[in-house]
Order: C-alpha cells, then structure tokens, then sequence
C-alpha cells in the first residue's frame, strides 16, 4: 500500500516525466494543500529560457495563484529532486509548510549548502521513491553525453 507520500511524489514524478518529454531536466513538483494538488510544475528553463524556471517554482507560482496568496504554510511541496539553494531559498519566503524529495542532489542540492535555507517551520523528508526519481535524472544525463 502507498503512503500519502509515495502517492503524491507519483503525480511529481509524472511532471518530472512531462519535462522529459520535452528534452528538460526531468524534475517534477506539486503542492499539496488540504489532501488536494494546488500546483503543479516541471523544468521549463531551456523552453523559456530562463534559469528560475524549475519545477519548483512552477508549482509555487501555480499554488500561490490558486490560494490568492504567497505565503504558503499550511502545504506540502513534493519534488523529485532535492531542491537547490534558489528554490529551497523561495521555499523560505513561500513559508512552505513541509518539503518532501525523492532523490538528492549531492552536487547541486541545497543540503550541500546548509539546511538552514529553509523557513525554520518547514519539515523536510527525502528518500520519497528515491531510485525511480534518481534512474530518471541519471538516464536523461547519461544519454546526452
């Protein structure tokens, strides 16, 4: 049986499948809110060409437009990808009630870093389907090399 998690990491990994598709980055995030996706989002930056365009952003950007505010502490972000310094540091500023990642990012994470980016009431959980988020990252570099 799934867990809450595992069950709301799968609809992130379905965004992270979307950015794929479209030669991004295969990350993939969601807001979760009251047990309801409030916002979604995958890589865009090389389809906009912009280096802020990474899922996290896409989904705190959909779930403050969905709640008619910034501050975002009552929900859950749920990404494929431990997040890196600028989206763990627009976490911070969303007050985002609870992180939860599948695989880390020892290279780019935010952990690499410090752990204190994040708003000091933010919960953080890692591991969530951490191989399937990690083999789809690792095979999207693998062939483009």
């Amino acid at each position: 049986m799934d867990t809450i998690h595992q069950q709301y990491m799968k609809e992130a990994y379905k965004e992270a499948l979307l950015a794929l598709k479209i030669d991004e980055v295969p990350v993939g995030a969601v807001v979760v809110c009251q047990n309801r996706i409030i916002g979604r989002g995958h890589n865009l930056t090389e389809r906009l060409n912009d280096v802020t365009a990474h899922a996290e952003m896409q989904a705190f950007t959909a779930a403050a437009n969905f709640l008619g505010g910034k501050y975002l502490s009552e929900c859950t972000l749920y990404v494929t990808l431990e997040p890196c310094v600028m989206c763990a540091g627009a976490g911070f500023w969303t007050q985002i009630g609870m992180i939860v990642y599948g695989a880390s990012d020892p290279k780019r994470g935010f952990l690499k870093t410090s752990k204190e980016i994040l708003h000091p009431k933010t919960k953080l959980i890692g591991g969530i389907m951490e191989n399937e988020c990690s083999e789809l990252v690792k095979e999207f570099f693998r062939k483009k090399r």
